[in-house]
């Protein structure tokens, strides 16, 4: 939960992933294609049963993706992934959309 958000979601080394509802964390290995794997990080979450991302940026091209898995992404910007979660649940960060555009991208 120390953990810094990273500028870019699918080059990061590892994944926290909570559950909000039992507050169980577990942190995965990013074995997503750009971290030297075969697969794209929204199928590797997907696996997880992931179904919030919370990051920093997001292109259209991945947040469609995302999309496909019915993960929803939220900005949070690049700090602390307690800190985000916080705000994540106190309803404090904003839904990413294609109509948004390019997060940070």
């Amino acid at each position: 939960m120390d953990d810094t958000i990273g500028e870019h979601f699918g080059k990061v080394p590892t994944y926290t992933i909570v559950d909000t509802e039992t507050h169980e964390v577990k942190v995965v290995e990013n074995t997503g294609i750009h971290g030297g794997g075969e697969i794209y990080p929204p199928e590797l979450l997907s696996r997880e049963k992931v179904d919030v991302l919370i990051c920093s940026g997001i292109g259209r091209k991945a947040l469609s993706m995302f999309q496909g898995f019915k993960i929803k992404i939220y900005m949070a910007g690049v700090r602390k992934v307690a800190d985000a979660l916080q705000d994540f649940i106190n309803g404090d960060l904003k839904e990413a959309c294609i109509e948004d555009g390019a997060w940070n991208r």
